[in-house]
């Protein structure tokens, strides 16, 4: 997924004042990163954790995923729909009204 101004506007915060707005993409990526993180760890054994965090190449660690989290797409899913319900619940708060 992008996080530029499209995800902006579809969440609704193109008002966001300027300065601001890639302060708070690279906020929603790193938090996706580590909730999605966090979630996907759950259930994996310290040498499956260990194992995953020596893979460099992204389509290794997308191999790896689908072996041994097969429901990693799911979770991935989830959690961002989860992190643009709560982006469009602070909306206000977010763009300053």
């Amino acid at each position: 997924m992008d996080f530029d101004e499209q995800f902006l506007q579809e969440m609704g915060l193109s008002a966001m004042p300027e300065d601001q707005k890639q302060k708070f993409l690279d906020y929603v990526q790193e938090e996706l990163e580590v909730r999605i993180g966090e979630r996907i760890s759950k259930g994996l054994t310290e040498d499956q954790l260990n194992e995953f965090d020596a893979i460099a190449d992204q389509s290794e660690a997308t191999k790896w995923l689908e072996k041994n989290r097969p429901d990693y797409r799911e979770i991935v899913n989830r959690t961002i729909e989860e992190m643009k319900s709560e982006i469009r619940a602070n909306r206000a708060k977010l763009v300053g009204v």
